[in-house]
């Protein structure tokens, strides 16, 4: 995979020069108002070598977004992520699918675009894996964004920390 292009936006793998992004993005308070336990900066840096260890082992895996332009460095413009990493859900292996983005990019729609782009991918190039994505239900805006995707089915379960999640499939 080189590059998703959609009408507003640019889905790459990530690259070192992203970390600075995401640990801003991850560690943001806003980006983590429905998280039980929002990550600090180490614990960032630690989840991003597994996702680029992934991408090296999978060769797919979560996606740098940034907003289309005649400027394509990586790094600074990262307004998000998106895309699908390996899980296993209920003992059954499942393509996770995620997305954040940086608050200034909210409610441009751009959650949505992102992961149908990444979705469609996947359901392309690796159909034979089933893809879950797990959506806390105090989270209205993300809870639309699956609504959207053409997500239905659903299980509901109690996490470890006492938050309810909202596990979506297709």
């Amino acid at each position: 995979m080189t590059e998703i292009v959609t009408e507003r936006l640019v889905l790459r793998h990530f690259v070192e020069t992203d970390r600075q992004a995401v640990v801003e993005i991850e560690t943001d308070p806003e980006t983590n108002r429905h998280t039980s336990r929002p990550s600090d900066a180490a614990t960032v840096h630690v989840t991003f070598d597994s996702w680029l260890e992934h991408w090296a082992r999978f060769g797919y895996g979560y996606l740098a977004v940034r907003e289309r332009g005649p400027d394509s460095a990586a790094g600074a413009d990262v307004i998000g992520m998106t895309g699908v990493r390996n899980r296993e859900f209920r003992g059954e292996k499942v393509l996770n699918l995620a997305y954040r983005f940086r608050p200034s990019a909210w409610g441009k729609g751009y959650a949505i675009e992102a992961a149908r782009a990444a979705l469609r991918w996947a359901e392309r190039e690796i159909p034979a894996i089933p893809v879950l994505i797990s959506v806390s239900v105090t989270n209205a805006p993300s809870l639309r964004v699956v609504e959207k995707l053409g997500f239905e089915d659903y299980v509901e379960e109690v996490g470890e920390d006492g938050t309810v999640s909202r596990h979506f499939r297709r």
